[in-house]
């Protein structure tokens, strides 16, 4: 089965993140770098997307769409990045997902 985890960011973390030295955030992004060597079989696509404040919001909820900048909610979680999974099922997603090492929310939802 197919399934993407989206990998959010919280204020908090990312505040811990910019807090770190070079070389903090350098082992950080190592361990990162590692989780995706690790599970190459696994994942056929990912990415890391720019920061919050580079999106764009087209809300079609009304008469005319509204175009607006930044996130397309209002909170203190962002989506930072993402990668498409085939696994076997569910459990094997979430198996997966308890193994990420930077942000501390990952939503996973099945793709087709």
């Amino acid at each position: 089965m197919k399934y993407v985890l989206m990998f959010v960011e919280t204020e908090r973390f990312a505040g811990e993140l910019a807090a770190m030295s070079e070389q903090e955030r350098q082992a950080a992004f190592e361990k990162v770098n590692r989780w995706f060597a690790d599970n190459a079989a696994k994942i056929t696509h990912h990415t890391r997307l720019q920061p919050a404040h580079t999106a764009t919001t087209l809300r079609l909820d009304g008469g005319e769409p509204v175009v607006s900048d930044g996130p397309f909610v209002e909170g203190k979680e962002v989506v930072s990045g993402y990668a498409e999974i085939e696994v076997a099922d569910l459990d094997e997603a979430m198996a997966l997902a308890r193994s990420w090492p930077a942000c501390p929310v990952v939503e996973i939802r099945p793709a087709t």
